[in-house]
């Protein structure tokens, strides 16, 4: 794995393979001005190449001699509109260029660096290094022409940089699990990798079997999970810190490990990609992964339930009536809005923990993603203190929220049933709204609570930025910078 440190060294003393130098919009100058003799060169082909600092532009000018043979300049676009994820993308973009082409160490300078920009850049190298191709046999990847082993940010800041590196390391984490195909991985299997997680961390782990989950009355999980050849689990892992908890905050994921549809079943084009219905879960991980060595002075929990949803002659019915881990009982009106109802058992159980908050994230509505795009998240919260505190970590790492509306009766009322508590469906209008007030039913009003929709941003078929091809591992750090500003 690329190792990322601080360096001491002025831009004018670095001897290395590639250097990286960060410049705003019409001010390449002043951030060559340190690099003397070598600045003035980059600056005539600069000048040559008509390049100017435009947001998310590259130029690399390589030298036959000297002690610094490439040299990329990144655009950070105007300074008055630059934002911190401007550094994390232009971080990405410099370490993919570099990685064309043999490269065993890079440095990476900006003339404005400070803790939140070192952050950036270690967690911009890092996304932007990773890729997943560990099923191409040799021959077939995609091999990169270079190898970066340790990335080098001058006058870095170096509790930042190894914030950055646990940041990426965890959402890195979690795209893998989420990028694994679903017939390696299914609840039995997930289960597993939360089990070798604890071992590896040291976190304490529980996982409850078919068995177990009938006998605790988890039947909205269980029923989601009928149809399939592979029962489903509740995975539970605690970080308990060295002192006295100051809170006790839970974390609950969606866990599908793959989502057919169930009886109404998806088309084929919808169902492509559904490996990704579990990626709620791989975050939850990822963000417990990294949690660890942040040394935190509060208790987190992680909860996962973690099924299949499959057709057969023993799914789930729509008109089915299913008592939940609650009480409360829920109308099946489509087999596809499986992701709530296995959720509704998975946050009543957390709640039971008396948390001092609660957050769920989920590949939840398509409703969602048709609202906000590709690029952005809807949140919503019973606690608006809760969300802003999401909302301003999303800010600072680039994995935008957007707070959606769930004050609205008449929306509700559509969930409705003339035979249960609820249904799990109230139709297309306001999908995504109506599904986070299905999630409401389950999470007592005394506890504060949050639902992160990730299901517009979850799975990228193009790279860009800091992404690759596939899973994103969207809200990991969020989830982590927001815990990491709690203490």
């Amino acid at each position: 794995m690329l190792k990322v440190y601080k360096s001491s060294a002025r831009p004018s003393e670095v001897s290395s393979q590639a250097l990286g130098i960060f410049v705003f919009e019409g001010k390449i100058e002043e951030s060559l001005k340190e690099l003397e003799g070598l600045g003035k060169r980059v600056k005539r082909q600069a000048e040559h190449e008509h390049f100017t600092g435009k947001k998310e532009s590259l130029l690399k000018v390589t030298f036959s001699e000297g002690p610094t043979p490439r040299v990329f300049l990144a655009g950070l676009g105007q300074e008055s509109k630059a934002r911190i994820d401007d550094y994390r993308v232009a971080a990405a973009i410099v370490t993919k260029a570099a990685l064309e082409s043999y490269v065993g160490e890079l440095y990476l300078y900006s003339p404005k660096i400070n803790p939140p920009i070192s952050q950036a850049f270690a967690e911009g190298a890092l996304l932007g290094a990773y890729k997943f191709d560990r099923y191409k046999t040799d021959g077939r990847k995609e091999e990169d022409k270079g190898k970066i082993d340790d990335l080098y940010i001058i006058n870095g800041d170096d509790d930042a940089i190894e914030r950055g590196v646990l940041f990426a390391c965890g959402q890195n984490y979690a795209r893998d699990l989420a990028n694994e195909p679903p017939n390696l991985v299914n609840p039995a299997t997930l289960a597993k990798a939360a089990v070798d997680l604890a071992d590896d961390m040291g976190l304490e782990c529980e996982i409850y079997d078919e068995v177990e989950l009938e006998r605790m009355g988890m039947n909205a999980l269980l029923a989601v999970g009928r149809g399939s050849a592979n029962p489903p689990r509740l995975i539970h892992l605690t970080y308990k810190p060295s002192s006295r908890p100051l809170k006790k905050i839970a974390l609950v994921g969606k866990g599908l490990t793959f989502d057919s549809g169930g009886l109404d079943i998806k088309t084929s084009e919808n169902m492509r990609t559904m490996k990704g219905d579990k990626t709620g879960a791989c975050v939850v991980l990822g963000a417990m992964r990294s949690l660890v060595k942040l040394n935190l002075p509060m208790e987190v929990h992680a909860l996962i339930g973690a099924v299949e949803n499959m057709p057969s002659g023993s799914s789930y019915k729509p008109d089915d009536i299913i008592k939940t881990y609650t009480g409360k009982t829920i109308e099946i009106d489509n087999t596809d809005a499986e992701g709530r109802v296995t959720m509704a058992d998975v946050l009543g159980f957390a709640s039971k923990l008396n948390p001092s908050c609660m957050v769920d994230i989920a590949t939840l509505t398509g409703g969602c993603a048709v609202a906000l795009g590709p690029y952005r998240a809807g949140i919503f919260a019973n606690d608006q203190a809760l969300c802003n505190a999401l909302l301003d970590a999303s800010s600072f790492t680039g994995e935008m929220l957007w707070q959606l509306p769930m004050d609205d009766e008449r929306l509700r009322k559509r969930l409705d049933s003339p035979f249960a508590d609820v249904a799990n469906s109230a139709g297309r209008y306001g999908s995504a709204i109506t599904a986070a007030m299905f999630l409401r039913e389950f999470v007592p009003e005394d506890i504060p609570w949050a639902h992160i929709d990730i299901a517009g941003v979850s799975y990228y078929k193009e790279p860009f930025g800091y992404y690759s091809s596939g899973i994103s591992g969207f809200g990991t750090r969020t989830i982590l910078q927001w815990l990491y500003r709690l203490q």
